[in-house]
This record gives structure tokens, C-alpha cells and sequence, in this order.
């Protein structure tokens, strides 16, 4: 038997053009994949209830940002790791210097000074009033204001500027529980962002594989 083998064209020119289509696929595949994984860790921040701002800290990039490549990479982020990462491994918080740890209430309100996060020392700042501990053999201990009053709708913390009875007593004044005191906080697991890594990269290949062909 004798077999006759033609070939047709030049096999240079068409092994440059598979090579043009694997970029392409190879790059647009990569970049869907990094969609796929922006989407996915975006919905899953916002369905723990940690918010659109903090999912809108997702973001992607596909390289080479310009052009194509058969070895195409994308990468996946937040710009507010320490916040993300916390929420994805649920770790132990101890204070950094072997103390308690200030939890705020309601009362103290949300911001410290200069919008910055708030402390013990920047709440007494802003309201320029002292906070006194107390002690709890049972449960957190306490940072509270004395001689204060619950101020507006948020129901904050503030002086109490009222007049003394002639016994002293501040009229209207209360004790406000400020902060919380506690050694040591377990932040609760919330997100599992390797879950949606590990759906991403097995959707890979197929991703690939349905760009092959498609026009440049």
C-alpha cells in the first residue's frame, strides 16, 4: 500500500496562525476566569453582610494588559486586605500590647476624631470628657462616662451641662457604658474565598477552549 501525503499552504504560516488563536484564547479565557472570581468574591462579601463598599474593594487585572499571550495571567485583589482577610480566616484579636481590648457601644458613637477609628483616648478628646473603669468579675468589664446624658436620635454619649441640686446631684445626669473591655475577641469565619479560587480554576480549561476560534 502506498500512501501520497500533499501539503497544501505553508505549514509556517499555519502554525503561526494556531499560535495567534491560542494567545488569544489563552488570554481571553484568563480574563474571564478573573471576571468569574471578582464576581464571585464580590457576591459572597455582600451576602455576609459586610456591604457594597466593601465588596466594590475587589478588583482584577489581566495580564499582559496590552495584546495577547499563551501565558496569560490574572490577578485577583482587595484593597482593604487586612479587612477581607480577617473576615476569611476568623482570627484571634488580642491587643497589642498584652491589655484589653476597647470595643465601642452605641453610645461612643461610630467615628473618633479626624473621621479616624475610635479609641478610648480619642472619644474622651472629642468629648472632652473622662471615662471611668469598672470592673466585672462576670462578663466584659467597662469603660463608662459619668454625669453624662444620651444625646439625639443616636442616643450618644455626651456632658450633661444641666445644674447641680443644692445636694450636688447633676440634674438628669446618668452613667453611660462607653466601651466594652475585653482580652481577646474571635472574629467569626464569614467568607471562604478559596472556595470560589478553586471554582475559577476548574472553570479554566473550558473557558479557553470556548474562545478558541473566536475572531481577533
Amino acid at each position: 500500500m502506498r500512501i501520497d501525503i500533499e501539503i497544501s499552504g505553508d505549514p509556517r504560516l499555519w502554525a503561526e496562525k494556531e499560535i495567534r488563536a491560542a494567545e488569544r484564547a489563552v488570554t481571553r479565557g484568563v480574563a474571564a476566569a478573573g471576571q468569574q472570581l471578582k464576581s464571585g468574591w464580590r457576591a459572597q462579601i455582600e451576602s455576609a453582610g459586610l456591604g457594597k463598599r466593601l465588596a466594590r474593594t475587589i478588583r482584577s487585572r489581566t495580564y499582559p494588559e496590552h495584546g495577547t499571550s499563551i501565558g496569560a495571567a490574572a490577578l485577583v485583589w482587595s484593597k482593604a486586605p487586612v479587612i477581607v482577610g480577617a473576615h476569611d480566616a476568623g482570627p484571634l484579636i488580642r491587643s497589642k500590647h498584652g491589655f484589653w481590648l476597647a470595643i465601642p457601644l452605641p453610645a461612643a458613637g461610630k467615628k473618633g476624631l479626624g473621621g479616624k477609628r475610635i479609641t478610648p483616648g480619642t472619644w474622651e478628646k472629642r468629648t472632652g470628657m473622662r471615662l471611668r473603669f469598672v470592673y466585672r468579675r462576670r462578663g466584659p468589664s467597662l469603660l463608662v462616662a459619668d454625669d453624662a446624658r444620651l444625646s439625639g436620635k443616636r442616643q450618644l454619649a455626651a456632658p450633661n451641662r444641666r445644674r447641680r441640686r443644692k445636694d450636688g446631684i447633676l440634674t438628669g445626669a446618668v452613667t453611660v457604658p462607653v466601651f466594652l473591655l475585653v482580652p481577646q475577641v474571635k472574629l467569626r469565619k464569614r467568607l471562604d474565598l478559596a472556595r470560589d479560587a478553586r471554582a475559577a480554576e476548574a472553570a479554566l480549561p473550558g473557558l479557553v477552549v470556548e474562545r478558541w476560534g473566536e475572531k481577533p
